[in-house]
């Protein structure tokens, strides 16, 4: 009778979070499919408000490489981590940056010590891979973590599947064709977004550190930011594929936009084997994210009884 209970409480929560069926906002969802046609690629859509009828998918469960998006569940596991007495955010970590991140890799902490070693605290690697999307210091936490698989297995442990960790960037500098490996569908990356707003699985200071440094970042000024209204606050996370890249490239943008209410949707978009300008890919995903806005914010707040 309790798991009964628990298993109708758990369906009435992911009502209450996901997107509800696909004919509640055909307008919107076709919208987003003309915009997506500009990218002439893959391109995959998903959004989440709580409490409303907010749909925009498309696409939304077909998995498509994450690039740096993957600096997300990385930083989170490191900080579950550190929650578990396994880590300090003030140890130091000691190690070389060019032997994590070869010359085509990018990363200013490699840029800035090119030969020697260096001991950098816990929490500036977190906050360089978050903010500045660095590799050298995105991997070095995957190799502290033990590996991919354990980010992987930690988002797993919330519930979340349809995210795949196999890879570190200097694998993907090497060969690739690694990049489709380190694939996930933009639903479960909403749903990801959705638990650290609403049930952040971190403590609430390692929440706000996180979203903090998220929205701090300027790589995604020319993404999901430009179009929205000044002073709009979004934490998100960019992932993007080298320029001189042959087999696949990715432009992608996830984030928390703040709507007027102190409401936050929850978008990911991503972009794959597009054949469209840069500018181009950049501008189909600023068009989603107002329309996306524009949709959200015309969803009256759910009051409940």
């Amino acid at each position: 009778m309790l798991r009964a209970r628990l298993s109708l409480l758990t369906l009435a929560a992911l009502a209450f979070t996901l997107p509800t069926p696909a004919h509640s906002q055909p307008a919107l969802r076709a919208r987003i499919a003309r915009i997506a046609a500009q990218a002439h690629g893959r391109v995959g859509v998903a959004c989440s408000l709580p409490g409303t009828a907010l749909n925009c998918d498309l696409n939304a469960t077909e998995p498509l490489p994450m690039q740096s998006v993957y600096k997300l569940p990385i930083s989170m596991t490191v900080l579950h981590l550190v929650e578990t007495g396994r880590f300090t955010l003030n140890q130091p970590i000691r190690f070389v940056p060019s032997d994590i991140a070869g010359p085509g890799v990018y990363s200013p902490l490699r840029d800035a010590h090119p030969h020697g070693a260096i001991s950098d605290p816990l929490s500036d690697l977190i906050r360089r891979a978050v903010i500045e999307s660095d590799n050298a210091a995105s991997d070095e936490l995957l190799h502290l973590i033990g590996g991919p698989s354990v980010a992987n297995d930690y988002v797993r442990s919330l519930g979340i599947s349809g995210i795949s960790i196999r890879d570190t960037e200097a694998a993907e500098n090497r060969d690739e064709r690694l990049e489709n490996r380190n694939v996930a569908e933009a639903r479960s990356l909403v749903l990801l977004l959705r638990r650290l707003a609403d049930r952040s699985p971190l403590t609430a200071e390692h929440t706000q550190l996180l979203l903090g440094w998220m929205e701090s970042s300027h790589t995604g000024d020319h993404r999901i930011m430009p179009l929205l209204p000044p002073g709009t606050v979004v934490a998100g996370k960019t992932g993007t594929s080298g320029v001189d890249r042959t087999f696949l490239n990715a432009t992608n943008d996830i984030g928390l936009i703040a709507l007027p209410g102190g409401r936050r949707v929850a978008l990911a978009v991503l972009v794959a084997d597009s054949t469209a300008p840069e500018a181009v890919r950049e501008r189909v995903i600023a068009q989603v994210a107002r329309a996306v806005y524009d949709a959200a914010t015309a969803q009256p707040p759910h009051t409940g009884r």
